[in-house]
């Protein structure tokens, strides 16, 4: 039955993409552009295709009746075999590669569902500083993203601290801990408390990079260009737990259970914390033993499994991810981040796949859309896995653009064509990810110069943007978004899951990147922006600014608008365009100004002179350190 709902759900996307994009586009060819018929063009196209091929097939099946009524037979025989053929082709949904493509513009902007959780509830703090990471860094022999020479241990340190003192609203670590650990006791029946010495806390980090698994004998890293967890950041995460929050080494396990603590990690960390228990085999390692029985049940009973019984041990768990985009789920943070954890007990994680959006990878996103059951709403629920997390670390230092791939520099703004060499950190498992898939959402689309291409290897391609990718998200926010006949229940003992395990929704735009929190509208999301480590502030909103940014004028505008600003002292001035996305459309302004007011002109065209499409657009200014923004409406008449 669910074979033949994909099936059929090709068909009912492809015909209502093709007509919606035809009512919309012909009357008004401009409107191509819009991000809603970008994300309907693919699925419209592979549809009219498939139509050709089915029109093709017939022909040819008619030419071949007629050839062979002319006693033609041979050349009737090739006719129909090719027939067959394309016939073939245009049958199978496997090989209809309509992307299925969403579009963040179909939910709604700062529309929160779910209740938000944390210490200061819906918090996500984000925490980037350049210097954390090399701008020069290039792999080659004996040179790579994780040498100290390229991430910077000093600064990572004090990126973690400011993460936890953002997030918990205290002015010191010792106390940030403390409230971490009080708000989860509060919440899990353990009483107004926070850390008891001798609890255990697991510290689950993504190491799918090292493909020296159990039992080869080899415990170096097999491709160190690709990037996993950077050790810096679980240096300092140890250095928090042993130094600020008082917890004793040997009550520590770090790693991750499908793949060894390699070389390259074990050294450097035990030379600090000799005794953590890194999970592996042999020199010093903890092997990870699975638990007696399958504790974790996919709640459609696709599934069961084992888990680390590490995990079943511990009183707590932290999270710590790598910032990346997947071939098969979309994105990869938190959630798939623990699907490393049946690697270790099958050598794969495949058969927990299924209810991926793209469970097969290559393209083909045989689970589009929302209200399909979905692993990671188990995963995030479980009482060993999710509910026992208190806190999330998602490392984007570096960025790949799949599972275990080099860093690649992100072009969106405030990044602009450098690492990203940024933290974020939240209590709210769904916010985080929902910021997220924001962010990856927005850097990652179908025009990205280098990923967006699809790749047959799954090397590349618009991953986040596969339909269904944060149908998880709305499911884990709000009970009533779960799939009819499915009731959440990962542990199979009979209780369902909460109603609600955090707030979802999406950003105003790719530019302010403000959630209902900042702009004061709603309970959901507070995205708290921590530029160079030195201020926390709601990004768009940085403190001690020494300029006054206008509003354009004219507004709207047809052919040109002119925008003024006004700077106290000499500064260097960035003033930049972008579109509803985050995309950079033009650099404007970009060089030193002295105090006074000054203006720059804008045609409504693009860095490559090429007209721009009617539309909402962002200018943004950027004088040292602070920045503004606001919006422009071009319509062209």
């Amino acid at each position: 039955m669910k074979k033949q709902i994909r099936s059929w759900m090709f068909y009912i996307l492809g015909i209502s993409s093709l007509v919606w994009f035809l009512i919309r586009v012909v009357p008004k060819p401009s409107r191509a552009a819009y991000p809603c018929m970008r994300a309907a063009a693919p699925i419209a196209s592979s549809f009219v295709l498939y139509l050709i091929g089915l029109a093709a097939s017939v022909t040819l099946f008619r030419k071949t009746k007629k050839l062979i009524a002319e006693s033609r037979y041979l050349l009737g025989s090739v006719v129909l075999l090719v027939g067959i053929a394309v016939g073939i082709i245009a049958l199978i949904p496997g090989n209809k590669r309509a992307y299925a493509l969403s579009s963040i513009e179909d939910n709604i902007p700062n529309d929160p569902i779910g209740i938000a959780k944390g210490v200061i509830p819906g918090r996500v703090a984000w925490v980037h500083d350049p210097d954390a990471t090399n701008e020069m860094y290039g792999p080659f022999v004996n040179n790579y993203w994780m040498d100290d020479q390229n991430t910077n241990r000093q600064v990572v340190d004090q990126m973690v601290s400011d993460a936890l003192q953002t997030l918990t609203g205290t002015d010191s670590d010792e106390n940030a801990w403390h409230e971490i650990f009080r708000y989860h006791n509060l919440h899990h029946g353990k009483g107004d408390v926070g850390y008891t010495e001798g609890e255990k806390i697991v510290i689950k980090v993504n190491l799918n990079s090292n493909r020296s698994k159990y039992g080869s004998g080899e415990y170096i890293r097999s491709k160190p260009e690709n990037i996993d967890t950077s050790p810096q950041v679980i240096l300092a995460m140890l250095d928090q737990l042993v130094n600020k929050a008082g917890v004793d080494q040997e009550d520590i396990s770090v790693g991750d259970p499908g793949r060894n603590y390699d070389d390259m990690y074990y050294d450097i960390c035990t030379e600090e914390f000799p005794d953590v228990h890194y999970w592996g085999e042999g020199n010093g390692r903890t092997p990870v033993v699975k638990t007696a029985e399958k504790i974790l049940f996919a709640s459609d009973g696709g599934t069961e499994d084992w888990l680390p019984q590490c995990y079943v041990d511990a009183a707590y768990m932290i999270n710590i991810p790598v910032f990346k985009k997947h071939h098969r789920a979309g994105i990869s943070l938190a959630c798939k981040n623990h699907f490393g954890d049946f690697v270790a007990f099958h050598g794969t994680a495949d058969h927990w796949h299924y209810s991926l959006p793209a469970a097969n990878g290559g393209g083909n996103v045989i689970n589009p859309g929302y209200g399909l059951y979905r692993c990671q709403v188990d995963i995030m629920g479980h009482q060993d896995l999710g509910d026992k997390t208190v806190l999330y670390l998602f490392d984007a230092l570096w960025s790949s653009t799949n599972n275990a791939n080099p860093p690649i520099k992100w072009r969106m703004a405030p990044f602009n064509n450098d690492f990203p060499s940024s933290l974020f950190a939240s209590m709210d498992p769904v916010a985080i990810e929902s910021v997220g898939f924001d962010f990856l959402y927005a850097e990652f689309g179908p025009d990205h110069p280098t990923e967006g291409a699809y790749d047959p290897q799954d090397v590349k391609g618009p991953f986040p943007h596969y339909s269904g990718v944060d149908d998880y998200l709305h499911q884990a926010a709000d009970s009533a978004n779960w799939p009819e006949g499915v009731v959440y229940d990962p542990e199979n003992d009979g209780t369902p899951l909460p109603g609600s395990m955090g707030v979802h929704e999406h950003w105003n735009n790719a530019i302010e990147k403000e959630y209902s929190r900042n702009l004061g509208t709603g309970s959901g999301i507070e995205l708290v922006y921590v530029r160079n480590t030195t201020s926390a502030t709601n990004l768009g909103e940085m403190e001690d600014q020494h300029y006054w940014l206008k509003q354009n004028y004219p507004n709207p505008f047809s052919t040109s608008t002119t925008i003024e600003f006004t700077l106290t002292e000499y500064n260097q001035v960035q003033l930049s365009v972008f579109d509803i996305s985050g995309r950079l459309v033009t650099t404007l302004v970009d060089e030193y100004f002295s105090a006074g007011t000054h203006s720059a002109v804008w045609d409504g065209t693009s860095s490559n002179g090429q007209p721009a499409a009617s539309g909402i657009y962002i200018y943004r200014l950027q004088a040292g350190n602070d920045i503004e923004s606001k919006r422009m409406r071009l319509e062209k008449w």
